[in-house]
């Protein structure tokens, strides 16, 4: 958030240092020129137009560069040291000069363009005015544009992308505006900043290479504590992160069953403090936050502290208690889980999220909430002091690295499918014959041979049926089962047996699916991407979403 903030600020100043780069300057009349003449609203028709362009033009280098192989971690690194050199060149005349008469050319062949002195008509002519305006400040935008575009292609998503290239839009459309609308005296108000361009370019370029330093900085702590976490632990004697306003716990209500306890409520737990843990069996991120509950578990429960598993199913095979005992038992769990397959609890709670942690005092009120996983150090800082334990004990253990850049959680069943890509399109609660698309980019998936498609799951109707993924991370899983009996499913990576890079649940390229369960099925040792294809030998395949890590 912080980042994003920072990055959306600064794009900002960057729009608006365009109003005193050099090669702009003489643009300033024919701008003003524009705007005297024609309707009212032909000086707001110049800055859309203006906006629109530069708008096109900074999504367009985010797409291109998304739709490439290019790594995107490299790029980040690579983004960091182009920016720096901006910077650099900002804050040096000699550089900036340079740079300055290799885009004056363009400049000019800009200024030339048929119809750019027109300056007549309403708004629809002032747009298109603006835009060939836009087109000539392009080139001389220089090291700032090119700044905010590398800023642009750094976002991790869309929606930040956006907020940036508004940002700099409005940056650069604000000061057009007011030369548009107040006409020619407004030129005078601009004589400040032209007399003092070499000093705020340089303050800009400055902001820049801080800018740049605080990211790369806090990229390398980010990339040392996702190494080190656990490995030690704040000594703090209060509550961390702690909820504003402490509020009563609701009720555990709904139960279907108790595992590993007989039915409990808030009277029972009285004096205890008690971390009430929303999960189900089959999502790797409440799976990852298995090792550390059950190590809380294991060295508080005899000073007072509980878990309550309150195992909420995301899909119809996880209604089943028998699959939910297995899986306890799979796992090593020893605190109490219940089964709330109405989602009672779980309305009660206004939970959204697999895994959430609520954490409740010894007076039966929730003091801290954490979604996802994650956090654990501050979790276990905040269970110790609220059992009243003053020293923070040490970890020894390393917690699996994440990368930034992960396909995102892929569901198969048409209820939440994305990113689909088989020609045919997808046929709904229906049989049908699929093919693969001639490509794949990264994220997209497509069926091969006969499926049925339902809300939650894809089912093959016939032998050899296929899957394809493009995936980006170090390691896949999937939520599988069979809707009969046994299936042997067979895995191809980038068009070979899948050996050396596979998971745990993989033997010598295959895996027998013969529960409703996660599956781990893909663990690369060297690279972070790949084309995976799973072939079911045999019909009544279940499959319901892919995870990746």
């Amino acid at each position: 958030m912080q980042e994003g903030l920072i990055t959306t600020g600064l794009a900002f100043i960057e729009g608006f240092a365009l109003i005193i780069s050099p090669c702009i300057l003489p643009i300033l009349p024919i701008i003003l020129s524009g705007s005297l003449t024609g309707s009212k609203s032909r000086p707001l028709g110049i800055v859309t137009g203006f906006i629109i362009t530069f708008a096109l033009f900074t999504l367009f280098s985010r797409v291109l560069i998304q739709y490439t192989t290019i790594n995107m971690n490299m790029l980040r690194n690579i983004s960091f040291a182009i920016l720096l050199l901006l910077g650099i060149i900002m804050m040096s005349g000699r550089l900036t000069e340079t740079l300055n008469r290799l885009t004056q050319g363009l400049s000019n062949v800009g200024n030339s363009l048929p119809g750019i002195n027109r300056a007549e008509g309403g708004f629809w002519s002032g747009v298109l005015f603006g835009g060939l305006v836009g087109i000539i400040w392009t080139p001389c935008a220089g090291p700032i544009l090119a700044a905010v575009i590398v800023q642009v292609v750094l976002q991790k998503t869309t929606v930040n992308g956006m907020l940036v290239v508004l940002a700099f839009a409005m940056g650069a459309g604000i000061p057009m505006l007011v030369i548009a609308l107040l006409g020619r005296g407004i030129m005078s108000q601009f004589v400040f900043f032209r007399h003092r361009a070499s000093f705020f370019r340089k303050l800009l370029g400055f902001i820049i290479v801080l800018t740049v330093l605080y990211f790369w900085i806090f990229q390398q702590f980010a990339i040392s504590f996702n190494q080190n976490r656990g490995v030690s632990l704040t000594r703090v004697n209060s509550l961390i992160n702690g909820i504003e306003q402490a509020y009563q716990a609701p009720e555990i209500t709904g139960i279907a069953a108790w595992i590993n306890s007989p039915p409990l409520t808030w009277n029972d737990l009285k004096g205890k403090v008690v971390l009430v843990d929303f999960w189900t069996y089959s999502c790797i991120n409440c799976i990852r936050t298995l090792p550390y509950l059950k190590d809380w578990y294991e060295k508080y429960h005899d000073k007072g502290f509980e878990i309550i598993g309150v195992h909420s199913p995301e899909f119809q095979f996880e209604h089943d208690a028998n699959n939910v005992r297995e899986a306890v038992k799979s796992y090593g769990i020893h605190y109490p889980v219940a089964l709330d397959n109405d989602f009672a609890t779980w309305r009660n709670f206004q939970n959204e999220y697999w895994p959430a942690h609520y954490l409740v005092n010894k007076e039966g009120k929730v003091v801290y909430v954490h979604f996802g996983e994650g956090e654990y150090e501050v979790t276990e800082n905040n269970i110790r002091f609220l059992l009243g334990m003053n020293k923070t004990a040490a970890e020894n253990r390393t917690d699996e690295n994440y990368s930034l850049n992960l396909t995102p959680e892929t569901y198969l069943g048409y209820h939440r499918e994305e990113r689909f890509k088989s020609p045919s399109g997808m046929k709904k609660d229906a049989l049908a014959l699929y093919d693969y698309p001639a490509k794949l980019s990264e994220d997209e998936w497509a069926l091969s041979g006969s499926w049925l498609i339902s809300a939650e799951k894809i089912e093959s109707l016939s032998a050899n049926a296929a899957i394809k993924l493009h995936f980006r991370g170090s390691k896949v899983y999937m939520v599988m089962g069979m809707t009969k009996k046994p299936v042997t499913v067979k895995f191809l990576l980038n068009g070979k047996p899948l050996t050396a890079d596979q998971g745990k649940d993989v033997k010598n390229s295959e895996l027998r699916v013969n529960q409703n369960r996660l599956y781990s099925v893909v663990h690369l040792t060297t690279g972070d991407e790949g084309i995976l294809e799973i072939i079911a030998k045999d019909p009544g395949l279940a499959v319901y979403t892919f995870t990746f890590g």
